[in-house]
């Protein structure tokens, strides 16, 4: 070969980004681009200021791993690039529909469909082995499972941009993408990060039932209903229950009031196709569920993962809210449930769906000998 036709051929690692891109895209990825581990500028000590204020409520795992997570090279000294690549999970139709129909509970968008690490992670995988052997240089591939700020990082390499809800915006995808990063020792030639196009809409922070953003780009997960009904584990504090509403796992309300959902098309990965028991079920369904059925039912989605208990306590709470006497036969039972979170939201609905006289009997057969100390406050708070 000659000198001319040596130096036309493209950089080995452009070579390999070019190729990574393509593969990704074959792979059901839209769209993959690449940052630098020392791009995300101040997000650490952003991180660091939520946490001293205590915002990340009971997630210990977040200030435990602060540091690594700071910086891509604490988690891994040899990364020298790092490919962010997202996918769609856009949903066909507005998901602030569904809350008007109170007998149903409200799942959020990215929790409809089979859980999205099990879909990405196999895929990444192939991406990353692919180049690792282009480079010939190791690779680590992580899908929201290691202390990885991916958000910032997105932005860093221009998929889009942090909004004023914190979550990352896409001028192509809006607010809907699930995203996976791959960390490379190899040097891949880094895209430009995109900018803020915010502007002066406060849709996402107008729309927050619980005013979990202090201020734009600041969010409390402590008043968050995506927090409260996935992550906490203990009671809902009671200021909480009747802006939960008919959300029985996450909120979408900030996400889907982005003006620029308008781009975005439904998601084409059909293993991400909205599963029919995940779609608004009825809550009288649910509430009759005991772990083995729950096991079944949500057996490989995000709902899995956090629980009969919890997410029942969730559906409680919805039913509360629904002021829907034909729920009460599902809730009765719950009185007597062997977890107390369970027991105290189902006071909690009981008391505002029963009669007085209803209420009274129940309070004064149970209330006293009601072995846990906040399901018995329960029974003796003052009805709302």
């Amino acid at each position: 070969m000659s000198h001319d036709a040596k130096s036309l051929e493209a950089p080995p690692s452009a070579a390999a980004k070019s190729a990574l891109q393509a593969h990704a895209r074959e792979l059901g990825f839209d769209t993959v681009r690449v940052t630098q581990p020392d791009a995300i500028g101040g997000a650490g000590d952003r991180l660091l200021a939520f946490l001293a204020d205590g915002r990340h409520g009971t997630m210990d795992w977040l200030e435990t791993h602060a540091d690594r997570r700071r910086d891509p090279r604490h988690l891994w000294p040899d990364v020298r690039s790092i490919v962010m690549l997202g996918m769609s999970y856009a949903p066909e139709n507005d998901p602030m529909d569904a809350l008007a129909d109170t007998a149903n509970g409200v799942v959020s968008t990215y929790a409809k469909r089979s859980d999205y690490h099990d879909v990405m992670k196999g895929k990444l995988k192939e991406i990353a082995g692919r180049l690792e052997r282009d480079t010939g240089l190791p690779v680590k591939v992580f899908v929201d499972t290691a202390p990885l700020m991916e958000k910032p990082l997105a932005a860093a390499a221009g998929i889009g941009w942090q909004g004023k809800h914190t979550n990352l915006v896409s001028r192509q995808h809006g607010s809907w993408l699930f995203l996976g990063a791959i960390l490379s020792a190899a040097d891949l030639d880094p895209d430009a990060p995109e900018r803020d196009h915010c502007g002066n809409c406060s849709r996402c922070l107008d729309a927050c039932p619980t005013k979990a953003f202090p201020a734009p780009y600041q969010l409390d997960a402590r008043r968050c209903i995506a927090y409260l009904t996935i992550e906490h584990k203990g009671h809902i504090p009671d200021e909480f229950r009747a802006p939960i509403g008919n959300r029985i796992f996450g909120c979408d309300d900030c996400l889907a009031v982005c003006p620029w959902n308008k781009f975005a098309q439904a998601s084409h990965e059909t293993r991400l196709e909205i599963r029919a028991e995940l779609d608004n079920p009825p809550l009288a369904d649910l509430l009759a569920l005991d772990d083995a059925a729950f096991r079944t039912r949500f057996r490989g989605t995000p709902v899995k993962r956090t629980g009969r208990d919890r997410v029942v306590r969730n559906c409680l709470i919805a039913a509360g809210n629904a002021k829907d006497a034909a729920l009460l036969p599902s809730v009765t039972p719950l009185l007597d449930d062997p977890s107390p979170i369970v027991r105290a939201m189902a006071v909690w609905a009981f008391r505002r769906l029963a009669t007085d006289g209803e209420r009274r009997a129940a309070e004064a057969a149970r209330g006293p000998a009601e072995p846990d100390a906040d399901v018995r406050r329960e029974w003796e708070s003052e009805l709302v």
